[in-house]
């Protein structure tokens, strides 16, 4: 089995600089449907058995198009949603990514994972939603050659995939990042699953 976990296209929040975590406003702009159109494009030579995609917009969007190229059924799930950043959501100012930050290095570098952003997610809170996501679709698909496609956020994958792929860590995802529409490839092996390609990265 194979997980391609893929961020969406750039949205309009981006462009904004917003927190857009909730709702369905914010869609992709001119370069996310580029972006979306091009990543399918990319996995044409793959057989894909299904799409899964945040319920967010921009996450949506971005997955449709996979789906459409590829013919095969589309699935929201809120595993794969975008963390919820509370009182943030709708805001811009520097005063709001300043505490966005503070809060994500608590988790990621401190291992404070109970904390969270006022009214918001905390590390454990995202945790609850995706593992067990990642595990059951694991499980039930181990032994065959299924290939799935997952669209989520930047951020949510930032904490969880370090905690599902055997082979990366926080400081890794920290150092790598996840730019709009890149791939995360990862396959099921004894151990679990492994990633063997994050980016341009090749493990």
């Amino acid at each position: 089995m194979t997980l391609y976990f893929v961020r969406h296209g750039q949205s309009e929040a981006n462009l904004l600089n917003e927190f857009s975590n909730r709702g369905m406003k914010h869609g992709l702009t001119e370069k996310g449907f580029a972006q979306a159109r091009e990543l399918a494009q990319s996995l044409q030579g793959v057989k894909i058995t299904k799409v899964y995609t945040s319920p967010l917009l921009r996450a949506f969007q971005t997955a449709r198009i996979v789906a459409k190229e590829q013919n095969v059924s589309l699935e929201q799930t809120d595993a794969l949603r975008e963390y919820d950043c509370g009182v943030l959501e709708g805001r811009s100012d520097a005063h709001s990514w300043e505490e966005y930050s503070r809060v994500s290095d608590l988790w990621l570098k401190h291992g404070k994972h109970g904390e969270r952003i006022s009214a918001g997610e905390s590390f454990n809170d995202i945790r609850r939603r995706f593992e067990p996501f990642i595990r059951e679709l694991t499980a039930s698909n181990r032994a065959g050659d299924d290939s799935f496609v997952l669209v989520g956020h930047g951020g949510t994958y930032r904490c969880m995939l370090p905690l599902v792929l055997s082979n990366v860590d926080h400081a890794f995802a920290i150092s790598r990042g996840m730019d709009h529409s890149t791939v995360v490839v990862a396959e099921s092996t004894p151990r679990g699953l492994a990633c063997v390609k994050w980016g341009d990265h090749t493990f």
